[in-house]
């Protein structure tokens, strides 16, 4: 699949509009470092590449001492690819309830849960007494995640869910975690901003390794 080169897009990051959410398309367009992101089901597919890019190195995370010791408390279960589905419908849900950002469709959630049987897109569940209260999902190619969404609700569960995913890709030699988008919440993680140019060196000498592709659970 062909899409511009990243120094392309707009000053806003905005680099091509239309296509679809097919397997190829998307495993196409992480491996040259853009993403989609729209509206909703009768939007245009758009396709972003952002600069700078904040991104998080797993063996660097910062971690706040009180979220240390809820992570240590082992309050929550986790779990890795236990339930895909769950996990993106909630993320989706809590989108759509608090207006934090650009809604996850329904068409995006069919297309990740393909990616996610096709052995690329993974989750990390946060369980209280059994029930899913919170986790994350994004895409891994080579030793890159894409960290995609994330939901909670029960107080520190996806921050768990994060440190524990971390944490995994530390101990893989994973070369970072992109954040696609500046947030406090990715900057308290300890993630720094680096220009489109360097994260695209990062992402091909990520890409030079084989995917750790099926379940992590």
């Amino acid at each position: 699949m062909v899409f511009p080169h990243p120094e392309h897009a707009d000053p806003d990051g905005l680099l091509a509009v239309g296509g679809d959410l097919s397997e190829e398309r998307l495993l196409a367009a992480y491996a040259q470092g853009i993403f989609p992101w729209f509206e909703d089901d009768a939007s245009p597919i758009l396709w972003w590449s952002l600069d700078p890019r904040p991104i998080i190195e797993p063996a660097k995370i910062h971690l706040p001492r009180r979220l240390a010791r809820v992570v240590k408390s082992e309050k929550f279960t986790v779990g890795f690819d236990t339930d895909f589905q769950g996990v993106i419908s909630g993320c989706a849900l809590a989108r759509r309830t608090y207006a934090t950002g650009t809604w996850i469709t329904d068409a995006m959630i069919r297309a990740y849960v393909r990616l996610h049987h096709a052995g690329f897109a993974h989750s990390v569940e946060c369980r209280l007494d059994g029930r899913l209260v919170g986790g994350l999902y994004g895409v891994s190619l080579g030793r890159a995640f894409f960290g995609e969404s994330m939901f909670h609700l029960e107080p520190d569960a996806s921050k768990t869910a994060f440190v524990h995913l971390a944490r995994l890709l530390a101990s893989w030699d994973f070369h970072f975690i992109d954040c696609q988008q500046p947030t406090p919440h990715v900057e308290r993680f300890g993630a720094v901003n680096i220009p489109r140019a360097k994260y695209l060196d990062r992402l091909a000498a990520a890409l030079e390794y084989q995917a750790v592709i099926g379940p992590w659970g």
